[in-house]
This record gives structure tokens, sequence and C-alpha cells, in this order.
């Protein structure tokens, strides 16, 4: 892949519980892995330009974040001679949906192959998973993302096999100059980029972003240079409102593990049980796990961190296999030797 840069999850919880606990040697925040992709032109999906390069990218990631031009400047020239964010949100849309259906005609073709070959008790899941890329052809030839259909949940876990490009959420940040940004205007391509998405990506979240301000940022030596040159615009840096919404759309949620020596915000997603969340510290956590011990964010808040306090007032909550983590849970995990 391209340039690839480790971001930092801006969390006023994880601030506060390193205030809280002031941890001896670690206060390690969660991040999100963010890869720097060139750029899609039309006929990609054909493998016009970086092409089946720059798909196959795509594939390996999560979520997109999509950076459309909405300002006009000669020396930056475009790739299609003017400036129409509108046309190259299309573009974008069109290679996409393209290139999915390829890879859902080839699984129907695999599956096909593979059901004449298999006994029946095989052939069962091939024919889920060829009934599931019919489908998915179908709604890919209707012009619609696969994230926008209704799919089962037997479906769901044959498309996430497929690693489908229009299954993965997007954060559309459009570029606009550090004046509109400032002023916080929407000009009319802000405007019609809004139409574009609520009408093709509904549920996909829009922001403006001045990519020559945030670059200037960038360059400034300390946190507090950056902050009183925001403070001098009277603006923040979208950024971080970026990242937190990409995670909101991955369905992202996070627990925390603190104690004198460390806090810790580790990344999960919605749903999952306390042992997979042990898992994520260390595999051997799940396969030895007995219990999770469990405060909430807002308790521990109240007691200062305190544990005896916590525990007289009953916040301490013991929690089994099937304990579904909840977002700024704070936990403490029991598991027993191997």
């Amino acid at each position: 892949m391209d340039d690839k840069t480790k971001v930092i999850v801006p969390s006023k919880r994880f601030d506060k519980l390193c205030e809280i606990y002031k941890p001896s040697q670690a206060q390690i925040p969660a991040s999100l892995t963010v890869f720097d992709i060139a750029g899609l032109v039309k006929g990609a999906s054909q493998g016009d330009g970086l092409g089946n390069s720059f798909l196959s990218h795509i594939r390996a990631v999560d979520g997109l974040f999509q950076v459309v031009r909405a300002f006009d400047d000669q020396e930056i020239i475009h790739v299609e001679g003017n400036v129409d964010p509108v046309r190259d949100l299309q573009i974008i849309f069109d290679e996409l949906i393209l290139k999915d259906m390829e890879f859902a005609s080839k699984t129907i073709e695999l599956a096909e192959r593979y059901m004449k070959k298999s006994p029946p008790n095989k052939a069962k899941e091939y024919k889920q998973e060829l009934e599931t890329a019919k489908k998915v052809l179908a709604h890919l030839e209707d012009n619609k993302r696969v994230i926008n259909g209704q799919w089962s949940n037997a479906e769901i876990d044959v498309i996430n096999s497929m690693k489908l490009l229009t299954a993965k959420p997007s954060v559309y940040l459009v570029n606009v100059t550090e004046e509109d940004y400032v002023s916080n205007s929407d000009n009319q391509r802000v405007k019609d980029i809004k139409q574009w998405v609520s009408e093709n990506s509904p549920g996909d979240v829009v922001m403006p972003i001045s990519i020559s301000l945030e670059e200037r940022l960038a360059i400034l030596d300390t946190e507090a240079e950056k902050a009183q040159e925001l403070e001098s615009l009277s603006v923040q840096s979208a950024l971080p409102s970026a990242i937190t919404e990409l995670r909101k759309s991955l369905r992202l949620i996070s627990f925390f593990t603190c104690g004198p020596k460390e806090v810790r915000e580790w990344t999960i997603r919605q749903g999952v049980k306390a042992p997979e969340a042990a898992g994520v510290i260390h595999n051997d956590l799940q396969k030895t796990f007995i219990q999770a011990q469990v405060y909430k964010y807002d308790d521990v808040l109240v007691c200062n961190g305190d544990e005896s306090s916590l525990k007289s007032n009953g916040k301490l909550l013991q929690k089994g296999k099937d304990y579904v983590v909840e977002d700024g849970d704070i936990i403490l995990f029991k598991v027993s030797s191997l």
C-alpha cells in the first residue's frame, strides 16, 4: 500500500482516566491505521490509471475517507480538466460498483464449480455462497451499494468474506479553501455534495476540511502552537471529528484497562462479548477467561478511581462469558492458568 500512518483516536475519557490513575509507566490511547492511497480515475475498474492496484488496496481496509475537491485553484490541475466534485464522487461510485460486480461474478463462477465437485454437506455451503453472490450482483446491477442493502446474518457472513468495496462505510471529506472552512459557510459545491451523498450513500457523513490548513498545522512544532493558531481562527481541526465519525460508522467502541502502572484504551466492535474483548489484549486471556470485573466510566469519575469506594457503593459488576462489553467499560479480566 501507499503511505501508512497510525492516527491517535481523540478521547476525553482516556485523558480523564490518565488524570485519575496517574500511571507510572504507560498511557496508551486507541489508534487507527490510515493508508493514503493514490487517487481513483475513471476506468480504474478496467485497469486504467493505477486501476486494479488501487482497488485491491481499498479491498484490504475496513472503511474509507473519500476526499473530494471543492475549490478552484489554477495552479492545481484537476485530472478531469475542471472542478466538479459531484462528477468526481459519481466516478468513484461507478468504479466501485463495477469492480464489486466483477468480484460477485467471480464468486458465482467459483461457487457453481465447487458445488458440482463437492459432497452434499459441502455443496450446501457453496449453495449459500452462490445464492448470496447472485443477490449481491442483482443489487449492484440496480446501481446500489452493498452496505445499503438488507441482508440476513448468513448473507452477511458471505458478504464479509467477499471483501466488497461498496460494503465499506465512508466519511466524505470535502476539501474547501481555508477561508470557506473558517467562515463555516457551505458553498454551492458543498451543498451539491451533501445532496448527492444523501441520495447515493445514505447514512454516510459529509464533513468540510481544509487540507491547506491541516498541512500548515502539521508543520508547527508544538501542540501549544497548533492550539494558538486554531484559537486565532476560532476553529477546530477537522481531523479528530473525522476519525471519530469513521469509528462510529465502523461500529467501533472502546473499553479501558486502568491501574497504577498503565492506562490503555482498547478498540472492539459493538456486540463483542467479554471473552473476545479479553482476546484483543492477548489470545491466552480469551482461552482462559473466567470473569470480567467491570466498572462503569461515570462511576469511576464519581469515586475518583478509588477501588474501595467503588466496591462499597456496589459499583463493581462481576460479569461472565455472555456479558456484552459496553462502550466506556473499565475492565479487569480474571483468568485461569494454562
